[in-house]
C-alpha cells in the first residue's frame, strides 16, 4: 500500500519547463515553452497530494478529473491519463497551453496553500502532446440518429458542442466564416503560444467523429439562423461565434493610417501569414516603434508579434498598474524578457498626425489609482498637468472586444443591451431549437470557459431533441417508486409501442 503523501514529503519546488532563449525567440515564431520531458512530468505528478476534497476539479470549467489523470501519470499509464482528460475535454494539448490555470484549477490546488501549486496545465499539455505524437484518439462507436445539428463558429465552444452532439449520434455540420477551422484559436493566438499544428491535430480528431467543417461560410450573409432551422432542416442549432468586434477609445486621431486593432494585427499575422511575407501576399508594415494600448493576453500577443515582425521598439501603454493587468503573469514575464517596454499608469488622450494622415505619436497622460470600480480593480484617475507626447509609428488597440453585430442584424434573436445574445440558464435563445454559448453570450472569457458553455448547451440540446444523455440520466437522483412506470424512470420520457394479446 502506497504511503500517504503529505506537504512535507512531496517535491517542494514546482518543476520548471524549458523555454527558448528570450533573445532568440523574440525573432522567431517557434513555440516559446518547450513542454515537459517525461522525467519532468513524473516529478511534477508526484507533487499532487490526491486530496479527497478535490478542489481542483471544482476550479475546472469542464470538471476534468484532475487527480485521476495525474495518478495515472505516476503509474505510467499515460493512455489512461489521456482517456480520463478526454472524458471532459477533447482538446488537452490546446487547453494545457492557453488556459489560465492559475485562476482556475491551480488556483484551487491544496498544495498552493503552502507551496507553489501543482502545474496541472503543464501536465495536461504533456499528455495532450503525447497523444498527438502517438496518434491516440477516442472515437467511440456511435449509433446514428435522425437529427441534424448545425454549429455556427468553429472556436472552442462550437467544437465542444459539436463533439458532444456527434457522440450522441447526430449529423453535425460546423460553419466557419474564415478559410480555416479553429476560430480564435487560429486567428487570435500566435504560433509561439499555440502552434497551428497542434490545433489542426485536435480538429482532425473531431473530423473522425464524423463532424463536417464548412469554411468560408458567413452565417447571416449566405443564410440566416432562421433558415437553418426551417429551409435547411436542422433540428437544433448552436451559435458560438465569439466576440471579435474590436473596441476603441473614441479619442482624436483614431482614423489615421497606422491605427489598427489587435484582432486585425493577429489575424493578418496568424491566419493570413503576414509573418511569412513575401512568401504569402499579406504585407504589413509596423514601422520602427509600435505602441499597444492594453495589458490583457491579447495585448501581450500583439506586443510580442510586433517584435517578431521587426519592430525595433515595442511599448505597452496601460492605464492601471502591473498588479491590475488582466494578462497572465507568465505572458507579462515573457514579454518583458523579450524586450517589451511597459508604461504603467499611462493612458493616451490623442493620436498625433504626421501631416500625411498617418500616425507620428500619441499624447499621453499619467494616471494614479483611486477607489475600486465595478470590476473590483482600483479606478485610474488622471494626474493634472501630467500630459506628454510619445513618438510611435503604429498604434494597436487591445482594450477588449464586443459582439459582432452580423448575427443580431440578420436574425430575430433577442439580444441584451450590449448586443450579446440573450440566453437562459440552459443557453436556449429566443428562437426555438437555437442555443448559444461562449463569448457571444458572456463577453470575453477563457478557452476552457467557452468549451464548458458548448458542453452545457449540448446537454440542453440533447434534452430538447429527446436524446438520452447518459451523464444526466445516470447521475440524477431516483424519483422513487412513485416516479416509475413498469420500473422505468418517467423522467426519461421514452416510449415504445407494445402489442398485447
Amino acid at each position: 500500500m502506497a504511503k500517504k503523501k503529505t506537504i512535507r514529503t512531496i517535491p517542494q519546488e514546482r518543476t520548471p519547463m524549458r523555454e527558448q532563449d528570450p533573445k532568440e525567440r523574440a525573432r522567431n515564431f517557434a513555440e516559446v515553452a518547450c513542454g515537459y520531458r517525461l522525467e519532468d512530468a513524473m516529478r511534477e505528478a508526484e507533487r499532487c497530494l490526491m486530496c479527497p476534497e478535490e478542489p481542483c476539479i471544482k476550479g475546472c470549467p469542464v470538471n476534468i478529473n484532475i487527480p485521476a489523470f495525474i495518478k495515472k501519470i505516476t503509474e505510467k499509464n499515460y493512455r489512461g491519463a489521456y482517456d480520463t482528460i478526454t472524458d471532459a475535454n477533447l482538446l488537452p494539448a490546446i487547453c494545457g497551453r492557453v488556459c489560465p490555470q492559475e485562476n482556475q484549477c491551480e488556483g484551487r490546488c491544496t498544495v498552493g496553500d503552502t507551496l507553489e501549486p501543482v502545474a496541472i496545465g503543464r501536465l495536461e499539455r504533456f499528455i495532450g502532446d503525447m497523444a498527438i505524437a502517438e496518434g491516440w484518439e477516442n472515437v467511440p462507436y456511435v449509433e446514428p440518429n435522425r437529427f441534424r445539428v448545425g454549429i455556427v463558429g468553429s472556436g472552442p465552444s462550437g467544437m465542444a458542442c459539436a463533439a458532444d452532439m456527434a457522440k450522441a449520434g447526430c449529423d453535425v455540420t460546423v460553419y466557419e466564416a474564415f478559410q480555416e477551422a479553429g476560430g480564435v484559436l487560429k486567428y487570435g493566438i500566435p504560433d509561439f503560444r499555440l502552434p497551428n499544428g497542434v490545433i489542426d491535430a485536435e480538429i482532425a480528431k473531431l473530423v473522425k467523429l464524423g463532424i463536417k467543417f464548412k469554411c468560408n461560410t458567413l452565417v447571416g450573409r449566405l443564410f440566416t439562423v432562421e433558415q437553418m432551422v426551417t429551409e435547411m432542416g436542422y433540428d437544433a442549432v448552436f451559435i458560438g461565434v465569439g466576440a471579435g468586434y474590436p473596441s476603441f477609445m473614441g479619442i482624436p486621431g483614431e482614423s489615421l493610417n497606422g491605427v489598427l486593432s489587435a484582432n486585425e494585427l493577429l489575424t493578418r499575422c496568424n491566419l493570413m501569414h503576414a509573418r511569412d511575407f513575401p512568401n504569402y501576399d499579406t504585407p504589413i508594415d509596423l514601422g520602427r516603434r509600435v505602441a499597444v494600448i492594453g495589458a490583457g493576453n491579447t495585448a501581450m500577443d500583439a506586443l510580442r508579434v510586433s517584435l517578431r515582425m521587426g519592430a525595433e521598439e515595442v511599448h505597452c501603454i496601460y492605464r492601471r498598474s502591473k498588479a491590475e493587468a488582466p494578462a497572465r503573469a507568465e505572458e507579462i514575464h515573457h514579454a518583458g524578457e523579450e524586450g517589451v517596454q511597459f508604461h504603467w499608469l499611462t493612458t493616451p488622450v490623442a493620436l498625433l498626425d504626421n501631416g500625411k494622415n498617418g500616425v507620428k505619436g500619441m499624447r499621453c497622460q499619467r494616471m494614479e489609482l483611486g477607489e475600486p470600480d465595478d470590476s473590483g480593480r482600483r479606478r485610474p484617475v488622471p494626474v493634472p498637468g501630467s500630459e506628454y507626447e510619445f513618438d510611435c509609428d503604429t498604434v494597436v488597440y487591445a482594450i477588449g472586444t464586443n459582439a459582432n453585430p452580423i448575427i443580431g442584424q440578420t436574425s430575430k434573436l433577442k439580444l441584451n443591451k450590449w448586443g450579446y445574445i440573450d440566453a437562459d440558464e440552459n443557453l436556449a435563445t429566443s428562437i426555438q431549437g437555437v442555443y448559444a454559448g461562449g463569448d457571444i453570450v458572456t463577453g470575453a472569457a477563457t478557452v476552457i470557459q467557452a468549451m464548458g458553455a458548448g458542453r452545457k448547451a449540448a446537454s440542453a440540446m440533447k434534452a430538447y431533441l429527446g436524446l438520452r444523455d447518459s451523464e444526466a440520466v445516470y447521475q440524477a437522483e431516483s424519483t422513487g417508486s412513485d416516479g416509475k412506470l413498469f420500473g422505468i424512470e418517467l423522467s426519461e420520457r421514452n416510449h415504445a409501442r407494445l402489442r398485447l394479446g
